[in-house]
């Protein structure tokens, strides 16, 4: 198992769009699989390269089926150079997390149905409709390949909430009373 780091809001590549990917070689096949890995350790069900600070048009992305006869199947894959084709205009709201935004969940409204076109981890194309949560994780990698992070499509209040959650996050905790303070250079 290999398991890359996961860029935390802050970090500036999760602002930048990311680059076609051309060449569908083991490497690209290796960043998939490490995606796949990363993204399990940290219970995610997307993941876009972005996120582990490589500017490829990928993402991975897995969820949790039921079968009829009452197994869970994992189903997921490799998503290579999307393109958004059609949107409903039919809206599902739903909460959404980020691994960028460790424990943080907002409603966020998303189109109900979605077509997709994508190339495989060969270079294969690919054309698929998606629906309901489906269509929510493959939009929000795909926004992430574009620099667009799921706060942008906030409430002003719970976007305004969630950045404040994450500058706390990233001040250090207050002494207690009663603590030594060393390396002030006092």
């Amino acid at each position: 198992m290999s398991t890359m780091e996961i860029r935390i809001f802050g970090d500036p590549v999760l602002r930048q769009r990311a680059h076609e990917v051309e060449d569908f070689d083991g490497s690209l096949a290796q960043l998939a699989a490490d995606m796949f890995d990363t993204m399990r350790a940290a219970e995610g069900v997307g993941l876009a390269a972005n996120q582990v600070g490589v500017l490829k048009r990928l993402f991975t992305w897995e969820v949790v089926t039921e079968t009829p006869e009452g197994d869970l199947v994992p189903e997921g894959s490799a998503i290579v150079n999307p393109v958004l084709h059609a949107s409903s205009e039919e809206i599902q709201d739903g909460d959404e997390g980020c691994l960028s935004f460790p424990g943080l969940f907002y409603p966020v409204q998303r189109p109900l149905t979605v077509e997709v076109a994508y190339q495989d981890l060969g270079g294969a194309a690919h054309e698929v409709t998606l629906e309901g949560f489906l269509a929510r994780v493959w939009l929000h990698e795909m926004d992430h390949l574009n620099g667009i992070l799921f706060i942008d499509h906030l409430a002003k209040h719970d976007k305004q909430a969630a950045l404040k959650a994450m500058r706390e996050r990233d001040q250090p905790a207050p002494p207690r009373p009663g603590s030594l303070l060393l390396g002030r250079g006092d």
